[in-house]
């Protein structure tokens, strides 16, 4: 059967998760707000991870220019360009965030594809173009015996992205990614380049950190990594409720690097079971193969992963292949390999739906309070739940719009959506539902998803949201950096 990976039969990616189902919808309209949401994006519009995000775009281009003084000039051209126009800029990768966060509305979208990683193996430090993707980062970083300390759980994503959206991953005991930045460099609205960190300018790295690219165009990072190395899996099965529990006992073991959590998600046992899986060194950290992806088995995975959709009986059964099967298949893998994964992996196909994320931080202590909002405000939505994963953020100090101010346990939850104006309404009633409750138990939602959050919602969560504004005006009066994060909250403010 070959060696498995935590990926075997259970799809440990972190960018999966979900699960809820009433009865299936029959498609109702292929609309939203007048634009078609199946087929090819047309011309002079971009999209999202969410498809549900077409924007209209004055220009659109892939910068090619070498890291250096070639790429800071047209930059500068750039900006310059868009700043007499009146019309908004914003540097992105992949655009996987879900509710035009990565867009400029009749504006310059732009991206650039170049650059080298350079590594300082004494330090364990790296530093890397902010264009580079996680991919690029691990290939680089695993002939050399490192491995980045902190990333998401998909390779496809920006380095400066990650740090933009301030994005976590399943390394533990850290915070954001952005806890792993020592350094970065920036171009500000106005072309001047700066050095930014936390003894150096260190209120613009604070709100470039979850700053969504509204601060500047980072170029470079120096980010942390840590040792490479091969490590094997644990599994423990108890109440969902046990979940915090669990994942403060691991927390505890320093032996533990990696961990992450899921809740089951059939109707009959919504939430009510919980699995912990930890991974500690292996013995034999000898001959360490080179960083792969998990294969065939994370595409086996995946086809369970799909059949969940309205199937009750296929929900019960990946519960229990992640739960029962895989502890008994055991397997190792590097750290690398397990982060080595494509988004693609979990593609659908379907052009009748799509993928929705959501995700919510709870402190542990109220864990129990998370599962009961989740009871509440799930089941009476028609949304297709498949996945839930837990995490472990640390708390973040540094970000000015930190979802983490505590210590908290994320929940990522996938939603497959049906692509209709109806279910996006009812996608919208939900969503705020479950942020009022997360709201009341001292709680946060993360801002890369759907818009679904009312005002005053963002602005009780994200407490410094009204200083971020003030002092993004003052930086870029011009409103040149803008995407829809600006547009629906932040301009508010």
């Amino acid at each position: 059967m070959g060696k498995l990976t935590r990926r075997a039969l259970l799809l440990g990616t972190g960018a999966a998760i979900g699960g809820w189902a009433a009865t299936r919808l029959a498609p109702w309209h292929d609309t939203l707000d007048g634009v078609p949401l199946t087929g090819p994006t047309p011309e002079g519009m971009l999209n999202d991870a969410s498809l549900l995000s077409p924007t209209p775009v004055a220009k659109h281009i892939v910068l090619t220019e070498d890291p250096g003084e070639a790429l800071i000039a047209r930059l500068r051209a750039e900006l310059a360009e868009a700043r007499a126009a009146n019309r908004p800029l914003c540097l992105s990768a992949a655009r996987h965030s879900m509710g035009g966060q990565s867009l400029p509305m009749n504006g310059t979208a732009l991206g650039w594809d170049n650059g080298t990683i350079q590594i300082d193996s004494t330090a364990q430090t790296y530093l890397a173009p902010g264009n580079a993707r996680w991919s690029q980062i691990i290939n680089a970083l695993d002939p050399a015996g490192l491995s980045p300390k902190v990333m998401q759980s998909n390779h496809d994503f920006g380095v400066a992205a990650t740090f933009s959206v301030n994005a976590h991953g399943w390394p533990v005991p850290h915070g954001p990614m952005g806890s792993t930045v020592r350094s970065l460099t920036m171009m500000l609205p106005d072309g001047q380049v700066a050095t930014c960190s936390r003894s150096e300018n260190p209120d613009l790295f604070g709100m470039a950190m979850g700053g969504y690219g509204l601060i500047g165009l980072i170029l470079t990072m120096e980010v942390e990594a840590a040792p490479n190395m091969r490590v094997t899996p644990t599994f423990q099965q108890m109440p969902g409720t046990g979940l915090a529990d669990a994942f403060m006992a691991a927390l505890d073991d320093p032996a533990v690097g990696m961990a992450y959590g899921r809740l089951s998600v059939d109707r009959a046992r919504f939430l009510d079971q919980g699995l912990m899986i930890a991974y500690r060194p292996d013995a034999d950290q000898s001959d360490l193969p080179p960083a792969a992806g998990s294969g065939w088995v994370s595409r086996a995975a995946a086809h369970i992963y799909r059949a969940q959709l309205y199937r009750e009986p296929m929900k019960r059964l990946r519960w229990w292949t992640e739960a029962s099967l895989n502890p008994r298949l055991g397997g190792t893998s590097t750290r690398n390999s397990l982060m080595n994964e494509p988004v693609a992996t979990l593609d659908d196909g379907d052009p009748t739906r799509t993928d929705i994320l959501h995700e919510y931080f709870v402190e542990p202590a109220r864990w129990s309070d998370f599962i009961a909002v989740c009871k509440d405000a799930i089941p009476p939505s028609y949304q297709e739940m498949l996945n839930v994963t837990i995490r472990y953020v640390a708390a973040d100090p540094d970000s000015w719009l930190a979802y983490a101010p505590t210590p908290r346990l994320a929940a990522v939850m996938s939603f497959s959506q049906e692509m209709s104006e109806r279910s996006e309404a009812d996608m919208a009633r939900m969503t705020r539902d479950l942020i009022d409750g997360m709201a009341g138990i001292g709680g946060s939602y993360y801002l890369p998803y759907r818009p679904h959050a009312t005002i005053d919602q963002f602005a009780t969560v994200y407490p410094r949201a009204a200083d971020f504004a003030a002092a993004k005006r003052a930086l870029d009066p011009s409103l040149t950096l803008r995407n829809a994060l600006w547009d629906n909250y932040l301009r508010t403010l």
